[in-house]
């Protein structure tokens, strides 16, 4: 038997209309049929409360807010709370995207205590770690990887996915480089080399790390086969119905 592998969505600010998001998902949906895939869609929270209701296929938001209301007794403008996901039909949240980091500002501090938030709130947070063109990975993933699961139990650990997602590799990132499966399988074993100094070697081997970063039918396999990744998450090519489920399907089998 196949092992399970993860295939996740990011829709990211699109599409531009609830119509449109409606149809993205339904066509999506469609990979609930496979038996090898978990399909976890992120679409913007507008939209989630209109493709709740799949059996076929989970739901995941793209942030949360580290507060959930009434706790701490603040008032949040424009911010999502974990509780609201997770009524929402959410089972999963991205924590810690490139895209969160370089325009919003989050630092590693921040995305920890949504990362707790997220577990608090009963989601499997999604946490994404990754260096820019030009930084060292080794440096940059140890120190996200570190600072994003301070204090969180070796219990917990299993319930966070780790997403490395190189910056570089990022089709919108303007860097226009294209990872090799061989750059990943290395970046997935130092990820898990720095879990076993945190958690041991056990709990280490059993972490997910899946991968993401310009990600289509065709390398998709490539960083399941070769780079030793639980599975991928994708972007751009995520909008595309049609290319997104030619991902799901050439690694249903792997």
């Amino acid at each position: 038997m196949n092992p399970m592998k993860i295939l996740i969505a990011n829709w990211k600010m699109n599409p531009s209309s609830g119509k449109e998001a409606k149809a993205l998902f339904e066509a999506e949906s469609g990979l609930g049929r496979l038996k090898n895939i978990e399909v976890i869609i992120c679409p913007p929270a507008c939209f989630l409360s209109l493709l709740g209701g799949s059996k076929s296929v989970k739901l995941g938001g793209q942030d949360l807010f580290w507060e959930n209301p009434p706790a701490g007794g603040g008032a949040y403008t424009g911010e999502v709370s974990g509780k609201m996901l997770k009524d929402l039909g959410c089972e999963y949240v991205i924590v810690g995207h490139s895209e969160r980091r370089n325009h919003a500002g989050e630092t590693d501090e921040i995305i920890n205590a949504k990362l707790k938030t997220a577990l608090k709130s009963g989601l499997t947070p999604i946490l994404c770690i990754g260096e820019r063109d030009g930084e060292e990975m080794s440096d940059v993933v140890a120190s996200q990887i570190k600072k994003g699961l301070a204090d969180i139990g070796k219990n917990q650990l299993e319930e966070v996915i780790i997403a490395y997602e190189p910056v570089w590799a990022i089709s919108t990132s303007g860097a226009g480089k294209e990872c090799s499966p061989d750059n990943a399988l290395s970046a997935a074993v130092f990820i898990r080399k720095i879990l076993t100094e945190i958690y041991g070697n056990f709990l280490a081997q059993k972490a997910v790390v899946i991968y993401g970063g310009s990600v289509d039918a065709g390398n998709g396999p490539s960083y399941i086969k070769q780079s030793q990744m639980a599975g991928l998450l994708v972007g751009g090519a995520s909008l595309e119905a049609e290319e997104f489920v030619k991902i799901g399907e050439a690694i249903n089998n792997l």
